[in-house]
This record gives C-alpha cells, sequence and structure tokens, in this order.
C-alpha cells in the first residue's frame, strides 16, 4: 500500500514517519519549501523525542520521501492523509481553508480511485465539507471518478507521540462505505497485533470523538486547578486530595494533576472549536466554557502569589523561570502558560531570565517583542542574582536539582513551583519559603 500524507508538520511527519517504520512506502507533501528541504537534509522541523533517528531511517530505506510536488503526491498514494492545519478563526471555530485547499488539490489530479482521510481535528461536517469539494472540482474537470472521504482523528500525546502511534490506545475511523472501511482496516492492521483497535463508526460520530475526548481532559485539569485554588484557601492538600481521588476506578489518576493551565496545539483550539460548534448548532456549552475561563485564569496564578510576595511594582526584581515548552519533551509554545506568565511579570517591571532544556529557541521566537526576558543557557545559570525562582514546565531536570546550590544562587531561598514537583514539608525543613499550588 501507498499512502501520500498532505502537510509535514506534527501530525502529518509522525503519522507518515511511523507508517513507514511498518512498512508502507509514504509520500510526504508540504507546501513551505524551507521545511521540506530540512527533511530532505535529515532534519526534522519539530522536536519530538525519537523522530529524527525514525525519519532518517525510513529515508535511507526508501521508504520515505518528502516533496513540494502536488501532482505527484497525488498520483502516489491510494490513500491521502490530510494533517493540515486547522488554526482558530477570530470566533475560535477551526479554520478549514488548508483541509479544503488540499482536498481541492487532490481532486484536481487524481486519475483514479482515492480515499480521502481527514487526519486534521476538524469540526462535526468537515467530512462532508471534503466531499463537496472534491466532487465539485471533479465536475469542472469533466471527470467521473470514485473516492471515499473517511475520518480517523489523531490522539497523539506531544512528547509520546510515536508510543501513541506504534501502540495506540484506539484507532477511530469514520467511514460511510465498505470499500474505505476495509482498506483502512488493512492499513491499521501492523499496529493491533496483539487485539482489535478500531472503533468504526459514522464519520460524523469520528469527528466529534476528538473534541470530545481532548474537551473531557481539559475539564479534568480545571476541575483540579479549580479544587487546588479551594485547598490552598481551606488549609487542605490537593495532593492527598488528588491521591484520594484517584484511587476510585471510576476517577483513575489520569489528568488530575493541578498547575498553571493547559496550553499546547489541541487542548485550548479545541474546546474553543467544540464551543464554537455548539453555538452555530444552536447549544451552549455551560460546562467548557467554564473550562475555558478557568485556564485562563490559572494561568496567571503564579502571577498572583509572586505580586501576594513582591507587591504589583515589581521593579528591580529578577526572577528565574524553568521551563517554557506548555509540557516537557517537546518544543512547543502554543498557548504556553510561560507566554502569560512572562508577559504578565515583564508589564509589572520584573526582569526574566528563562531556561528551557529544548523549548528555548522557539520562546526566544514567540517571545521576542516582549521586553525584560533573557534566556540562559543553563539551569543554574538562571538562578544567579535571581530574587526567587520560578517553575513553570515539569522536565525531568527539575525534579532533583542541587537544592543547596540552588539556595546559594538566589538571593532568598524562594520559590514559586507551578508544577508541585517537591515535598512542600521537606523544602521548609531545609529552610526554603515554598509556594506550590495548592498546598
Amino acid at each position: 500500500m501507498k499512502i501520500t500524507v498532505i502537510g509535514s508538520g506534527y501530525v502529518g511527519l509522525v503519522t507518515g514517519t511511523c507508517l513507514a517504520e511498518t512498512g508502507y512506502h509514504v509520500c510526504c507533501l508540504d507546501v513551505d519549501p524551507r521545511k521540506i528541504e530540512i527533511l530532505q537534509n535529515g532534519g526534522i522541523p519539530i522536536f519530538e523525542p525519537g523522530l529524527e533517528d525514525m525519519v532518517k531511517r525510513n529515508v535511507a530505506a526508501g521508504r520515505l520521501h518528502f516533496t513540494t510536488d502536488v501532482a505527484a503526491s497525488v498520483a502516489f498514494g491510494e490513500v491521502q492523509f490530510i494533517a493540515v492545519g486547522t488554526p482558530p478563526d477570530e470566533d475560535g471555530s477551526a479554520d478549514l481553508q488548508y483541509v479544503l485547499a488540499a482536498a481541492r488539490n487532490i481532486a484536481r489530479h487524481m486519475t483514479g480511485y482515492r480515499v480521502v482521510v481527514d487526519k486534521s481535528t476538524v469540526p462535526v461536517g468537515t467530512a462532508d465539507k471534503v466531499r463537496a469539494a472534491i466532487a465539485d472540482e471533479l465536475a469542472q474537470r469533466g471527470a467521473d471518478l470514485p473516492f471515499s472521504v473517511v475520518s480517523n482523528p489523531e490522539f497523539l500525546k506531544e512528547g509520546a507521540a510515536i508510543e501513541d502511534f506504534m501502540r495506540p490506545d484506539r484507532v477511530v475511523i469514520g467511514v460511510d462505505d465498505d470499500r474505505a472501511a476495509e482498506i483502512m482496516r488493512r492499513l491499521y492492521k501492523p499496529f493491533q497485533r496483539s487485539h482489535e483497535r478500531v472503533l468504526l463508526m459514522d464519520v460524523r460520530s469520528a469527528e466529534l470523538t476528538k473534541y470530545a475526548a481532548n474537551a473531557m481532559l481539559a475539564t479534568r485539569i480545571s476541575f483540579m486547578n479549580e479544587l487546588a485554588n479551594l485547598a490552598e484557601t481551606m488549609g487542605a492538600d490537593i495532593e492527598q486530595v488528588r491521591q484520594g481521588m484517584g484511587s476510585d476506578p471510576r476517577i483513575g489518576y489520569h489528568f488530575l494533576y493541578p498547575g498553571v493551565g493547559y496550553g499546547g496545539s489541541c487542548f485550548p483550539k479545541d474546546v474553543k472549536a467544540l464551543v464554537q460548534t455548539a453555538k452555530e448548532n444552536g447549544h451552549t456549552l455551560r460546562v467548557l466554557t467554564a473550562v475555558e475561563e478557568a485556564n485562563d485564569s490559572q494561568k496567571l496564578r503564579l502571577v498572583e502569589k509572586v505580586v501576594s510576595r513582591f507587591g504589583e511594582d515589581l521593579s528591580g526584581r529578577r526572577l528565574a523561570l524553568w521551563g517554557l515548552a506548555f509540557k516537557p519533551n517537546t518544543d512547543d509554545m502554543r498557548e504556553a502558560p510561560s507566554r502569560v506568565i512572562v508577559e504578565e511579570l515583564t508589564r509589572r517591571g520584573a526582569e526574566i531570565v528563562a531556561f528551557d532544556p529544548v523549548a528555548a529557541h522557539e520562546a526566544q521566537r514567540v517571545m521576542s517583542g516582549v521586553n525584560g526576558v533573557a534566556f540562559a543557557d543553563d539551569m543554574m545559570q538562571a538562578l544567579q542574582g535571581a530574587d526567587a525562582l520560578l517553575i513553570v514546565t515539569e522536565w525531568k531536570m527539575f525534579r532533583a536539582p542541587d537544592f543547596e546550590a540552588i539556595r546559594r544562587s538566589l538571593k532568598q531561598p524562594l520559590i514559586f513551583d507551578g508544577r508541585n514537583m517537591y515535598d512542600p514539608a521537606w523544602l521548609r525543613e531545609q529552610g526554603f519559603d515554598y509556594h506550590a499550588i495548592g498546598r
């Protein structure tokens, strides 16, 4: 089976590479020649553990190649994955212009049957729009060619995307005809040797499943953040509450960690898009509206703690900040809480010296317009002469630092921990003034 993946960003590159790893021949298309040049020269435009080596291995084996040639990419694969961006419009809805442009390009160049697979996260009803766009282009050509449109949403966690793709919990396939269903089953057969993981359903249900899953996870995060703030006010410890809740098998421990809010390319965008989709269909999703409001507020929680300690005017204050990416094991700065925190602290006059083991370069790009922020090459270097340390991303290298060295570097042993990485009682015994979330 030959497969084309349209869009060589995060989802497209992981999808194409993992499919090639199982033996398929894959052509990855992107309209950005700079990105394709990077890939052809053995690099990758994103950070994802293990991905660069896998790309190089499959390129060398001749199973994976990259192109900017639309006609060649359409001719290559019977299965055409659309994995382009769906950025939010001003009203929060998903912008489908790139998805529909990809669909029209397929229709302009196809000469035989194609399975067009929506891999991008798209709102309910997108498959209908893709089907209409392809049919319209074929009509303009006067071509009567068969095709199928399938919804196959991705459930990849940044930082663990390869594991998620190669050993999926489930493979959701929304399909309306038997021919496409059989092809998609065959395509995913190498990924489910131990037991059946494919969930076949209608296309609209598959589209909604993706949004529903992310919205539920976002809800759990905001719920725990709300409880953490209450626990802190009432003198309870949210970590003990979390263990008590998570031990209930109906609830479980996943996504019950309080912090400074969720970010990234999925949760914020998908919650907004689902809320907007509901509005367009005459419904108000009250819970998700509150989830979004709670998350926006939570991104300021660490700032509030700093202001409570030092006052609104932070002029002359130097603050060290560990962690810039929205989560560990990625360089993704989209909707990262660190962006809000840095902007709010520098607006009050603070000087920020930040460190991130992977995302510093991307952070410099997205924060280029923010005055008062510098970037350290080393986590301990960031602490030199700082009034306090702020922890924003829970990288593993921050789990067990040299606390005596931290004490020597800071002006005072003061830590604001937005990820609850340390034991409060132990740190206070060591003489640290330690402020966590809900503890």
